[in-house]
């Protein structure tokens, strides 16, 4: 089975609007620092000299939020009172829903701004395949490749309400994207409410979230990769985080060789 990575990296190098510090601990810091705590601690004297080189152990220690990297928003994400009733959070959704037959749509080449149910379908018509229950459907929009500048927060193709909304009713419970959300850019949704004065124009694929419960993943890269539209089983677990409304994860497409 070849393994084919779909996740982006969590980096403090990259630029993000709510910045990532990593602060490292080196070996050698780390052997001062368990001497510290079991002289405080525990009244226990210990020379870092005794260790091998001096070091024992590094240690990362990291600042960010659950929607950086490649990660699953879940519906408590949404809002706190959708129709359905009391919103799971992350810790509390079936894992059976993260390892799953997948479908990848093509949305490269489309423009900035929101795809719609027709255009879905053409893709649908175009690959010889509808999405079945409980397939992850993920889009390929080529924004993976901004990952780590400003314009992969501003320049991709997301979905509107209706799109999203065939999708669920196909069946469909998870939703996948390599782009930063799976609405429109921000700057998009918000000239586009000026513009018309909709407020349906505003996060309709996170607000349909509020009618039934499904959960996004966010973040996607590499599905060029892919061996075709379909054909493998994606896994993306998300980190049991509890009470949280996302979950990190490293999505992976299975194929069999």
């Amino acid at each position: 089975m070849r393994i084919i990575d779909l996740s982006t990296p969590i980096d403090a190098r990259a630029w993000e609007p709510s910045p990532v510090t990593h602060a490292i601990m080196s070996p050698a810091e780390g052997a001062r620092h368990m001497a510290e705590a079991m002289r405080e601690k525990h009244g226990l004297e210990f020379d870092p000299a005794a260790l091998p080189g001096g070091e024992l152990l590094s240690l990362d220690t990291l600042t960010l939020t659950t929607h950086t990297g490649t990660h699953v928003d879940a519906p408590s994400h949404y809002g706190s009172a959708p129709a359905y009733g009391t919103p799971r959070h992350i810790d509390q959704m079936p894992l059976d829903w993260f390892w799953r037959p997948a479908v990848v749509l093509d949305l490269t080449g489309d423009p900035v701004g929101a795809a719609g149910a027709d255009r879905l379908r053409a893709e649908f018509a175009r690959i010889g395949h509808v999405p079945r229950p409980m397939e992850i459907v993920m889009l390929r929009t080529g924004a993976d490749r901004l990952a780590g500048t400003p314009s992969y927060f501003t320049d991709f193709t997301g979905l509107d309400g209706p799109a999203t909304r065939l999708l669920l009713d196909l069946g469909v419970r998870v939703i996948g994207t390599d782009a930063f959300s799976l609405d429109a850019p921000f700057t998009h949704m918000i000239e586009e409410y000026h513009r018309t004065g909709d407020p349906g124009v505003l996060w309709p694929a996170h607000f349909a979230g509020r009618e039934r419960e499904y959960c996004q993943i966010e973040r996607l890269a590499n599905l060029d990769s892919l061996p075709g539209p379909t054909g493998f089983t994606v896994s993306c677990l998300p980190v049991k985080i509890a009470g949280a409304g996302a979950g990190w994860t490293r999505a992976v497409a299975l194929v069999e060789e």
